[in-house]
């Protein structure tokens, strides 16, 4: 355990010293700002929603798929309330003290995840966009490597384990646009 906690360290002191660049700090903040509470992504797949007709329903499904993943961290986050680093200065200030998950890695993950799913071209920007919003965290210095690694982890498994239900709202599916059975209009 106590191996664990010091490469988490030296690898946040390490990533966290590249802030020190003023184009990379700036980026960074300019990253961290545009996930908070999964912003960029429910913006992301409600444009997609709005430009994709014929996906609508599929691109709502893969939001609240990462709306819901974000939720999720925040309950975990709850429960294990691990504090934000403090050996390293921030270079953001945080809606919150615990760091584990990081609920930026674990939206972005569901998002790269959820979004690549749909199989539209546009949509093969979201896994490098989401990695350079994970790795933000790190550099702007509020969540170690292992609260990246298993939001991220937790993301990617939401949006996995949703994905059956995404993909009812693909054009051609079995439940076409409408959504899952039981719901008003079956």
């Amino acid at each position: 355990m106590e191996k664990r906690h010091g490469i988490d360290h030296r690898l946040l002191s390490a990533l966290r010293a590249r802030g020190a660049d003023p184009r990379v700090a700036g980026a960074a903040r300019a990253l961290s700002w545009a996930g908070e509470h999964g912003a960029l992504w429910l913006a992301a797949g409600l444009t997609g929603a709005a430009v994709d007709r014929d996906r609508r329903g599929a691109w709502l499904r893969a939001t609240a798929l990462t709306a819901g993943a974000h939720a999720a961290s925040m309950g975990v986050k709850r429960l294990v309330r691990r504090p934000r680093p403090a050996h390293v200065d921030p270079l953001v200030r945080t809606a919150g003290r615990h760091s584990f998950p990081s609920s930026h890695a674990t939206s972005s993950a569901a998002a790269a995840v959820a979004f690549t799913a749909l199989g539209v071209g546009a949509a093969r920007a979201v896994p490098p966009l989401a990695a350079a919003v994970c790795l933000s965290r790190l550099v702007v210095g509020v969540h170690y490597p292992s609260d990246v690694a298993a939001g991220a982890a937790l993301g990617a498994l939401t949006a996995r384990l949703g994905a059956r239900w995404m993909r009812a709202g693909l054009p051609g599916s079995p439940a076409g646009t409408h959504g899952v059975r039981g719901g008003a209009h079956d």
